[in-house]
């Protein structure tokens, strides 16, 4: 791997971040607050919120099993998927290697960001080889985006392809984990020590139920978490987000049930989606959601919608022509969704 320096934009490394009033003091007991210019009244709403998000740093290290300054919290994972081009990638100059097909807001945040996006497609099972990937770096490619398992796939990459791309490339490797709690696969932030070119991404939107929270973790070696910090803005993450967020994290146990449940009914709906006329194959998932390739993905779609049944019809993606992603929703949802293809 390059040094973090020499990956790191030359004014990103310069970069004198922003001190917030809640930094300059940090590590002393404060109780009167005359520093911030905010209101003294309508507590606790009228304090700005933890910058670093300590405390809730502290419970996730409990339960993702990443010490706390290996973590990085931002407003959604758009916000963890955003940085790494801000701080590695030049405009106009860089470029990043991708998967392809997967998840869309790589591509969207390399435009946003003036960076060349390289995909490199899966092969026919969905898996990636290496080698493609690496053949298609250059000396200016900053970054190769993975995501496992893979959206919209569903898919677990191959561990041994993943990390010869981790140990064959001198850049960042950023790994999507964002579904991994309903994979069987042992997640890669475990190895966060082996491989100082890691940014491993999770999310409490997925398995932990909190998509309207906003709240996604980025996991990496303290020098990776010290650059986003000095670069996202101060206050990034608000305290009703923490707040939920600490109150979700205290029952890992109910979200296991979520996972078991979710786990079940998934197995249930793909042997269902197989006996359907309109259903050429349902392919391998790792995920809480699946992918059926339909007769007429385009037609089933518009039917679905005519009935108030939303899926996410994926047929221009590529790699996936007349395909439907499938996300496992309660018992009852699922059996109105066969029922209305049953019908058709």
């Amino acid at each position: 791997m390059k040094s973090l320096e020499q990956l790191t934009r030359p004014n990103i490394w310069r970069l004198a971040p922003y001190s917030s009033a809640r930094n300059e003091y940090s590590g002393r007991e404060a109780h009167v607050f005359l520093d911030a210019n905010e209101n003294p009244y309508n507590a606790p709403f009228n304090r700005y919120p933890d910058p670093l998000q300590l405390e809730l740093k502290a419970r996730i290290e409990k339960v993702k099993g990443v010490p706390q300054e290996c973590i990085f919290l931002g407003n959604g994972s758009d916000e963890a998927i955003d940085l790494p081009y801000r701080c590695f990638t030049r405009p106009g100059v860089d470029n990043v290697v991708a998967i392809e097909p997967t998840y869309g807001m790589y591509k969207v945040c390399a435009d946003i960001n003036d960076v060349e996006y390289r995909p490199v497609l899966l092969d026919e099972n969905y898996q990636i080889e290496a080698d493609k990937l690496l053949a298609a770096c250059d000396d200016k490619t900053k970054i190769i985006w993975l995501c496992s398992p893979n959206n919209p796939t569903g898919n677990s990459l191959n561990r041994e392809e993943v990390v010869k791309v981790l140990e064959g490339f001198d850049g960042i490797v950023i790994v999507d984990e964002a579904y991994s709690d309903f994979a069987s696969q042992p997640p890669l932030r475990l190895e966060l020590k082996k491989y100082p070119n890691m940014i491993v991404l999770n999310t409490l939107s997925k398995a932990w139920g909190c998509a309207a929270i906003r709240l996604g973790m980025a996991f990496a070696q303290r020098g990776i978490i010290d650059l986003f910090n000095k670069v996202k803005y101060p206050y990034n993450v608000n305290l009703l987000t923490q707040r939920q967020a600490l109150e979700a994290l205290s029952d890992p146990f109910e979200v296991d049930k979520w996972v078991r449940m979710l786990l079940i009914e998934r197995s249930r709906m793909m042997e269902a989606f197989k006996l359907l006329p309109s259903c050429e194959k349902v392919y391998r998932t790792d995920a809480n959601f699946f992918l059926a390739k339909m007769t007429d993905a385009q037609k089933i779609y518009d039917y679905l919608v005519d009935r108030g049944i939303i899926v996410r019809n994926r047929t221009r993606v590529q790699l996936c022509h007349n395909c439907l992603r499938i996300t496992i929703g309660t018992k009852s949802e699922n059996n109105e969704l066969l029922a209305a293809l049953r019908q058709m």
